[in-house]
């Protein structure tokens, strides 16, 4: 029996995307997410550049990591939506200020 051995692809996700979006039905629901992934992006920054992590930025918040990672991926869900009082407190544990921008 031969042996199998793992041979990695890499992921040129610039060339997967390009070739995704030439798909309509991929751009309509790109586009519908650009709001939610705009978002997501900001507190995930926000954290990064704030140095912490889900654990540390949890018990600024007084709350749990398991409540940090649900409410970073509520983003991505539009069955749940954070309040504005949860983002308002990550923002403020991150060191930062939520502002909200109609545009």
């Amino acid at each position: 029996m031969a042996k199998d051995t793992f041979k990695p692809v890499r992921l040129d996700i610039e060339a997967a995307l390009a070739k995704a979006k030439k798909n309509p039905e991929f751009v309509q629901a790109w586009d519908n997410l650009e709001e939610e992934y705009a978002a997501l992006n900001a507190l995930l920054t926000a954290r990064s550049k704030a140095g912490l992590t889900q654990e540390q930025l949890a018990e600024r918040m007084g709350t749990t990591k398991s409540a940090i990672s649900r409410l970073e991926a509520s983003l991505r869900n539009d069955k749940h939506s954070p309040s504005f009082s949860t983002l308002k407190k990550y923002a403020n544990a991150c060191g930062k200020k939520l502002v909200v921008q109609l545009v």
